[in-house]
């Protein structure tokens, strides 16, 4: 036996096999009638065994062709799940999990969603929000969205754009300071952050305006602030589309508090299929969106 034959004579052996012609095998296989008997030649004098007999009717299997016939079914198998893995390895599939804020989650990326999981039907995505400890070193998450830049560690890092804020209130209590001009405005409650999220450029905001006066109200979330200043309850230093999107009223739209929004993900998974498909996809969509996200 001849160790190198060719083995894609085997689908020759096993198309004559069920169409029991020539002219079948070649019918089924799109080839010409005097290739598959070239071929066929050519597998036995490779196998030295006589795999048919041949017949006026036909060809029939000999008992070494019988006995060989389960083993190039197996091999025709194999080599159609080699074919079906090959095509799935260029598909995107698999989970990929992102963490991000609340209101971004709500907002922007769960909305624009079903028609990236339309394009990637094999893909699942799960959106880990308002959960500050999320470690991409530790792989809690395997790409996230930050309106801080880290500064170490093994990240690859893309800036999405910017996201405006500005100070709004209810459209009583606008209406109200609006009236009373820059002195009222300088009198007005504010909503203010706790000690720890003194680093945010919006809880410095706050701080600017407040002048050393007290605040009364004070909460850790952006849609807590939201919230706060929806009820009245003071002026509020707030993303530009989350006030729009609850109907605050701008009273100074440019704050000097605005926070660049960056995509972060591990390095070593920058070249995964499905981390790059939804990078690739929040970038775009952040893209089309930046107007919004940064302007009153």
């Amino acid at each position: 036996m001849d160790m190198n034959f060719n083995w894609d004579d085997t689908r020759i052996f096993l198309a004559i096999a069920r169409a029991g012609t020539l002219s079948g095998a070649a019918d089924a296989l799109g080839l010409g009638v005097a290739t598959v008997s070239r071929r066929l030649d050519r597998l036995e004098q490779a196998l030295a065994v006589p795999l048919f007999s041949r017949h006026q009717s036909g060809y029939r299997l000999t008992d070494d062709g019988e006995a060989l016939l389960e083993r190039a079914e197996a091999l025709e198998y194999a080599g159609l799940a080699f074919g079906v893995r090959a095509a799935q390895q260029g598909q995107v599939s698999g989970l990929v999990r992102l963490a991000t804020s609340d209101n971004l989650a709500a907002q922007v990326i769960l909305p624009a969603l079903p028609d990236f999981l339309q394009q990637h039907p094999n893909l699942r995505v799960e959106v880990v929000s308002g959960v500050p400890s999320v470690n991409l070193h530790r792989r809690d998450a395997d790409l996230a969205i930050r309106m801080v830049k880290p500064e170490s560690g093994n990240l690859t890092l893309k800036r999405l754009g910017t996201v405006g804020f500005g100070l709004y209130g209810s459209a009583e209590v606008a209406a109200r300071y609006r009236a009373d001009g820059d002195a009222g405005r300088a009198a007005a409650p504010l909503i203010g952050w706790p000690d720890s999220h003194q680093h945010l450029p919006a809880a410095q905001a706050v701080a600017r305006l407040l002048r050393g006066r007290p605040c009364r109200i004070e909460a850790n979330t952006l849609v807590a602030q939201v919230s706060a200043v929806a009820a009245g309850l003071g002026l509020g230093v707030l993303p530009h589309f989350m006030a729009r999107s609850q109907g605050l009223h701008c009273l100074q739209p440019d704050i000097a508090a605005d926070q660049p929004l960056w995509l972060v993900m591990h390095s070593d998974l920058a070249g995964s299929r499905r981390v790059r498909a939804l990078a690739d996809h929040l970038i775009a969509l952040f893209g089309s969106r930046q107007a919004e996200l940064a302007r009153p």
